[in-house]
């Protein structure tokens, strides 16, 4: 947000209307800077940072307050940049906080358009490019990742007659292992990421037979993403803006930053237990991590990431899938469990008797978290521009939702 007076660097709020909603940061005192204003957490949730045509019913404002409260302790113990959380319902933002900094040494607080990395994510973006050209009749589910990519004939450890396909991949169950062999896989500038894709595969092993068990793979969704360009003749990263962030309005959502977002984006910090803080690593990142775009590329907001759950869930305004391909991505596909496992891209958890799909992310000086529920359109997302925390983004995600009485 440019032009926008957020007060002395020691803590405070602000609230301005912006494009017909009303924002509003919350933010503990910059680090190394004396005092912060937890205090002024909205009491009445009407104040918060929301659409003002949104309606919260009253039976969820203690459930969102002590949210936001918990959110706000943490960010400010933590002492190191900022988390955005928004609560939707088939695509419009109800209610947004933003706490903290986007950038602490700027004194740039964080707000409701700050743009975070979003990390794994973005393998939910690959899984659902792969599910709409399904739809397309492009590629199929059942279709052998070896006829869109042969090379993985030289993936190592074999087992025999193994040929896993795409709906394996996307559900982790086609037995690659979790990460190539390759040193410096994971570097290297965004515009030669397919460049490492052929380099990684000779340096990958199996971990199991294709289908037998979930096993995460982060070289699985990059072979995934370079299939998908191979089978649509379009590079990946074009593909997922054409048929996933132009149908939805996501108009902050990107692979690469450019000037225009620029401002918004929020910077990153690679901190550990021990308190330190690396904030050159993140910003490094920003110019490519090797092979990792399909499965950790994504630029986002909150309110973009609701509109891309709902555009998954088919509620609210576009509809990414048909009703069949819906159900595949949001249905169980991993052996272990029939009620909790993950689907195509989305992990998939049952908790007293309502189904919740969604995603974590975590890469250099970023974490982040996507939940919903197909059955209410609600959804959860938490973004973070540092890694360790106290808050787990994930549990926060889950018992906000689960913690909203729905009828």
């Amino acid at each position: 947000m440019t032009g926008m007076s957020f007060g002395p660097p020691t803590g405070g709020v602000a609230t301005e209307s912006v494009d017909n909603r009303r924002v509003r940061a919350v933010w503990p005192a910059r680090p190394g800077h004396p005092g912060g204003l937890l205090a002024v957490l909205v009491a009445a949730l009407g104040a918060c940072g929301a659409p003002e045509t949104a309606q919260l019913p009253a039976e969820w404002h203690p459930a969102l307050s002590t949210f936001a409260e918990t959110v706000a302790a943490d960010v400010e113990s933590d002492s190191v940049g900022g988390v955005t959380v928004a609560l939707a319902r088939d695509g419009e933002v109800l209610w947004s906080e933003a706490f903290g900094w986007a950038d602490p040494e700027a004194g740039i607080p964080a707000a409701r358009e700050t743009i975070y990395r979003t990390g794994s994510i973005s393998k939910s973006f690959t899984a659902v490019l792969m599910a709409i050209l399904v739809d397309e009749r492009v590629v199929s589910l059942d279709q052998r990742l070896e006829s869109l990519v042969p090379e993985i004939s030289e993936l190592q450890e074999r087992p025999p007659g193994a040929s896993p396909d795409l709906r394996q991949v996307a559900s982790h169950t086609a037995g690659f292992g979790r990460e190539p062999g390759l040193r410096g896989a994971a570097t290297g500038p965004i515009e030669t990421w397919t460049e490492r894709i052929l380099q990684s595969i000779p340096t990958t092993r199996y971990r199991t037979p294709p289908g037998t068990e979930y096993a995460y793979s982060n070289i699985g969704f990059g072979v995934l993403g370079f299939a998908m360009e191979r089978a649509a003749g379009e590079p990946f990263m074009d593909q997922v803006a054409a048929r996933i962030f132009a149908p939805l309005g996501m108009e902050s959502s990107t692979f690469i930053v450019g000037d225009a977002l620029l401002p918004m984006l929020s910077k990153g910090h690679a901190n550990n237990a021990d308190g330190d803080v690396n904030t050159e690593r993140p910003a490094q990142e920003h110019d490519g991590r090797g092979y990792k775009v399909p499965n950790g590329g994504v630029y986002s907001t909150v309110d973009d990431l609701a509109a891309f759950a709902a555009g998954v869930m088919g509620r609210g305004g576009a509809s990414l899938l048909s009703d069949e391909m819906r159900a595949e991505v949001l249905s169980v596909q991993t052996p272990e469990d029939p009620d909790s496992g993950y689907g195509l891209g989305f992990s998939i958890a049952t908790v007293d008797g309502r189904v919740f799909a969604g995603h974590g992310g975590s890469v250099s000086g970023y974490t982040a978290h996507l939940l919903f529920e197909p059955a209410t359109g609600l959804t959860a997302v938490l973004l973070r521009n540092y890694n360790r925390g106290r808050t787990n983004l994930g549990r926060a995600a889950r018992e906000l939702l689960a913690g909203l009485p729905v009828g």
